[in-house]
């Protein structure tokens, strides 16, 4: 009877230091691995690398437990290489930022069960039911459609000096590649820009890069050459800022203020603050707490924000404007895809999963949430009256072509 008792006390211990697989990690053994794609010259990545530096520092991490690994492709072996390696030297968490490493991210997280891997834009996480690998966004659709509000303003501004008529109301936007991130975030752009300035039309080049200067440049300087009174971008380097400062074109940037090199031209700028998500990881492995499959968050969790508006090449009341039009969309009384404010035309190749009534506005859409490599259509999206965008699932499934929104080439 002794004896029984003795291995009953042994398995019960057992059972309290194993923790069912949710121990508390103590802060001095934890480590962070991070996987950026291009390192700080890159203002997509330095956006990623200051809110890692942030989260650090409050979270009160010593440099020694956090380890960055920069200029790592999407292309080939080189992101899970990087992965493998940071689960060598004892990393409890590994990050990546880039949506091209989503399987390599997957792969390791295979082989390296007490690691928790995390991955920005990621689309599978929700579909590959793996305990330790997770996908993480934001809506900054949100974001964009505020800087857009600005956009609209700066060209109403324009149309009211007389340097252009309404009809001629047309903006720029140097996209990356032809993915649904990239056509969430011009689309919610223009919305917002036409919410303001209802002539608005806008053309986009993409690059077919995340990060070419020069090619970034080129785009910028078509656009203008085309007509274009205002350029936006989602692409990472200074090359459309800086042609429209050449140019003297009004500027709306991405991931951060480029006002000290573009003082004249610049007028605000929305990214997506990692700083939250990446406290919220750490967090939970220190609590021993799941990390949710696919999270989310927005403008009023502080996961969203805007800079400061530059005044000198914005709008009056420009700030005033953006304040008033956030409350607006906290309140739900804004929706940036309200089916009501845009229109769509079936035909278009991209719009094929499409339904809209006799006005053109869309009244169904199946979209692409559960992703496979048919890209084949599995969740109804619009109810309500909008378009329920990174409701399903964090990364963006946006990918309609609007009327008003011209696309000058593809890069898929």
């Amino acid at each position: 009877m002794k004896k029984l008792i003795s291995v009953l006390l042994v398995v019960a211990m057992l059972f309290a230091f194993a923790g069912c697989g949710n121990s508390e990690k103590s802060s001095d053994d934890f480590k962070v691995g991070f996987i950026f794609l291009h390192d700080e010259n890159s203002t997509y990545d330095l956006n990623f690398i200051n809110a890692a530096k942030e989260a650090a520092k409050k979270l009160g991490l010593s440099d020694d437990q956090v380890i960055m690994k920069y200029n790592v492709p999407e292309q080939g072996s080189d992101c899970y290489d990087a992965a493998a390696d940071l689960a060598d030297r004892g990393c409890d968490i590994i990050f990546a930022d880039s949506f091209g490493h989503e399987d390599n991210m997957i792969a390791a997280a295979k082989e390296f069960k007490d690691v928790q891997f995390c991955h920005a834009t990621g689309t599978k996480a929700h579909t590959e039911n793996l305990d330790n690998y997770h996908n993480a966004f934001a809506s900054i659709y949100e974001g964009r459609y505020l800087a857009g509000v600005a956009a609209g303003l700066k060209l109403n501004e324009m149309i009211a000096a007389g340097k252009f008529d309404a009809n001629d109301a047309k903006m720029g936007y140097v996209g990356a590649y032809t993915y649904a991130e990239v056509i969430s975030g011009y689309t919610s752009f223009y919305l917002g820009a036409k919410s303001i300035c209802p002539t608005v039309t806008m053309d986009v080049q993409f690059t077919g890069s995340w990060y070419d200067e020069a090619l970034e440049k080129e785009a910028a300087e078509l656009l203008i050459q085309k007509g274009a009174k205002l350029v936006s971008q989602h692409a990472d380097s200074m090359g459309a800022p800086t042609a429209c400062e050449t140019a003297k074109i009004p500027n709306v940037s991405y991931n951060g203020s480029t006002v000290s090199a573009c003082p004249n031209t610049f007028i605000v700028s929305s990214r997506i603050d990692w700083a939250p998500y990446f406290e919220y990881i750490v967090n939970c492995v220190k609590d021993g707490k799941a990390i949710d499959k696919d999270w989310c968050k927005g403008i009023m969790d502080g996961s969203v924000k805007l800079t400061d508006v530059n005044e000198t090449a914005a709008a009056k009341d420009t700030q005033k404007t953006i304040d008033e039009t956030k409350a607006k969309l906290a309140d739900g009384s804004v929706k940036v895809f309200d089916t009501s404010t845009f229109t769509v035309t079936v035909t278009d190749k991209m719009n094929v999963n499409a339904k809209v009534d006799a006005d053109g506005h869309l009244t169904s859409y199946m979209a692409d949430v559960d992703t496979d490599e048919a890209y084949a259509p599995d969740t109804e999206v619009v109810k309500d009256g909008y378009f329920h965008e990174s409701e399903y699932r964090s990364a963006p499934y946006f990918d309609l072509r609007i009327d008003g929104i011209t696309t000058l080439n593809e890069k898929f």
